[in-house]
């Protein structure tokens, strides 16, 4: 049955050069690609900040990742990305975790289930023991893409507060954020509605609270450890880093 209306994740999917997309999702990416062209470029981009901050966390001992928001789990996503750790892929459409779970079933070790960023309690306990069992003991990378700008400052503050109690020692916070760059495409913007936050980089650090961002910094995404001399020429839509539980 073909859905009603689009779906963030399948537009990105998309934009990706996925296959779990329907034409309504194309039909809105398009749209939105009207108003802001460079849609496509950059969220390539992002995926591949997201690989190369997965692979640092693994090998500074990093086995076992928690990803909120995770949207559809194909197209270099964590589990691809660090073969052999454990993953359990969280988001609150039921569609799309549906989704994930049909194109994650079989693998070892990986799961998707419902859960909410804003209450890890969210998520069904049974599934954490079995595909996370070490997560309170082990340090655990904590992966949050896409989200931060769907939630206002006290939100979000008090989410990655909650986070940083919950695990141990050592793990890690991936993290992106929208930057202020749609403020010049007042069409792309409007098409976020009215629960968008986009924030300036040094507004953004003290929400991190206790985490303690790497040495790489808050930076434009295409900037963080690129893989060659010279970073992607993308707008520095998005911003984000790694940051640490500190001992």
């Amino acid at each position: 049955m073909e859905p009603q209306a689009p779906s963030t994740a399948r537009m990105i999917d998309y934009w990706l050069g996925g296959v779990h997309h329907h034409p309504i999702d194309v039909a809105a990416a398009g749209a939105f690609e009207s108003a802001y062209r460079p849609c496509a470029d950059i969220f390539r981009s992002l995926r591949a900040f997201s690989g190369r901050a997965v692979r640092q966390a693994v090998g500074e001992g990093v086995g076992q990742f928690l990803v909120f928001g995770a949207g559809v789990p194909t197209q270099a996503n964590v589990h691809e990305t660090a073969p052999g750790a454990r993953v359990l892929y969280t988001d609150l459409d039921p569609r799309i975790v549906a989704v994930g779970r049909e194109l994650l079933d079989g693998l070892d070790s990986v799961d998707y289930a419902l859960g909410d960023v804003t209450d890890p309690n969210s998520i069904d306990p049974a599934v954490l023991d079995r595909v996370l069992p070490d997560r309170k003991r082990q340090p655990l990378g904590v992966v949050l893409f896409g989200l931060p700008a769907f939630f206002d400052d006290a939100t979000l503050a008090g989410a990655l507060d909650a986070l940083y109690d919950a695990v141990p020692a050592g793990s890690r916070l991936l993290f992106d954020f929208d930057a202020t760059e749609l403020a010049g495409h007042p069409e792309a913007l409007a098409m976020m509605g009215p629960a968008f936050h986009m924030r300036e980089p040094a507004a953004f650090a003290p929400l991190l609270g206790r985490w303690t961002p790497t040495a790489e910094g808050i930076v434009p995404v295409a900037r963080w450890l690129p893989d060659a001399d010279t970073p992607e020429d993308v707008p520095d839509a998005f911003w984000g880093g790694v940051a640490v539980k500190q001992a």
